[in-house]
């Protein structure tokens, strides 16, 4: 069990004593916390709870990650974070699906007990990328708040990125490589972490703005999964492209009534495109289902944007060929949803 910190004094002791009550056998796991170079007493708290600590300078998540495979000593590890609380059996459920040896990797999930109205859409956000994950029978998506791998594996792949620094995308490129090499990865629905999603639409944006940033380079190695994966739900290309599109011609929406006629379809259309997590959302939380229309814009804005950002930064000629496919896929359903609503001759893809 692998958990990096850069300074999380302030949740790592809930996540240790966690892992510390768990239903296996603590004699037939480890925990190894990797202190990133954090300057408020991370590594002295996980010694207090008599966890094995190993300290290196601020290099990263990845990095982190990294030194605890190595100094592992078990054939599987596990990962989570310092900001994670693990219900009891989290280990036995991560593991339980590698006793079939044509597993490579196991993937959880997060719940939360935040009451605040942004985290309750995280949450519900999470939930909807899970039932689309749950139809899969293989995945290529693992996130590291809750992952477990065959550690040979990780060792024969060269493990996590180093190149990404913080926590961006690390976990993604790596099971995405993993997976393009033919490893066999699952998702496990019942291997739950706790966790605080962000409570502030500000930190809420910014995250999904970073992630957009990051996954420039990661589709640049990946051009394929700009068409989609196992996690991310089909749905927000075309948000994307909607959202992108009212913003474009908003400030011209004055000067005649067919801008803003197609300014009104356009937004009609990616309105549409809500309607599915709205309906879920509204068995689960219906003042969260009200809002999720604006929040879902607003996802699309910040992650366009830093899609945007991205292809600036890093001048990915592949990635930018791979989101020049998706825009001329997002024009091809928008032609058929065009003759769908005008002449019904033919159905959505």
């Amino acid at each position: 069990m692998v958990i990096p910190v850069y300074n999380g004094a302030g949740t790592l002791p809930a996540c240790l004593m966690a892992l510390q009550q768990q239903t296996i056998d603590p004699q037939h796991y480890e925990v190894i916390v990797v202190d990133d170079g954090s300057t408020d007493g991370s590594a002295e708290v996980a010694l207090q709870l008599g966890v094995r600590v190993i300290r290196q300078p601020h290099r990263g998540a990845a990095a982190a990650r990294n030194a605890g495979i190595t100094a592992a000593r078990g054939e599987i590890v596990l990962f989570t974070d310092a900001d994670c609380v693990p219900k009891s059996d989290w280990i036995a459920q991560m593991t339980q699906p590698l006793a079939d040896p044509t597993i490579d990797g196991v993937k959880g999930v997060y719940r939360t007990t935040q009451s605040d109205l942004i985290a309750r859409f995280v949450q519900l956000e999470y939930e909807d990328r899970y039932n689309r994950t749950m139809a899969q029978e293989t995945v290529d998506f693992v996130d590291t708040y809750a992952a477990a791998y065959r550690r040979d594996v990780l060792l024969t792949a060269g493990g996590f990125d180093e190149r990404f620094p913080g926590a961006a995308v690390e976990d993604v490129e790596l099971s995405y490589r993993l997976s393009a090499q033919g490893h066999r990865l699952v998702f496990n629905p019942h291997a739950i972490v706790y966790h605080s999603h962000p409570a502030t639409l500000g930190r809420y944006l910014r995250r999904k703005a970073i992630y957009g940033y990051w996954r420039v380079p990661v589709y640049a190695r990946y051009p394929d999964k700009t068409e989609g994966d196992t996690h991310t739900p089909p749905l927000l290309k075309w948000q994307l492209g909607l959202a992108a599109a009212m913003l474009l011609l908003f400030p011209f929406v004055g000067w005649s009534a067919w801008v803003r006629g197609l300014w009104l379809f356009i937004t009609v259309i990616f309105l549409g495109t809500t309607v599915p997590f709205v309906l879920r959302a509204l068995r689960h939380d219906p003042i969260v289902a009200f809002i999720s229309p604006i929040l879902l814009w607003l996802r699309a804005v910040a992650i366009g944007w830093g899609l945007m950002w991205g292809l600036v930064r890093f001048r990915c000629s592949r990635s930018l060929a791979g989101w020049l496919r998706v825009a001329v896929s997002f024009f091809e359903n928008i032609n058929r949803f065009c003759i769908l609503l005008f002449s019904g001759k033919e159905r959505l893809p």
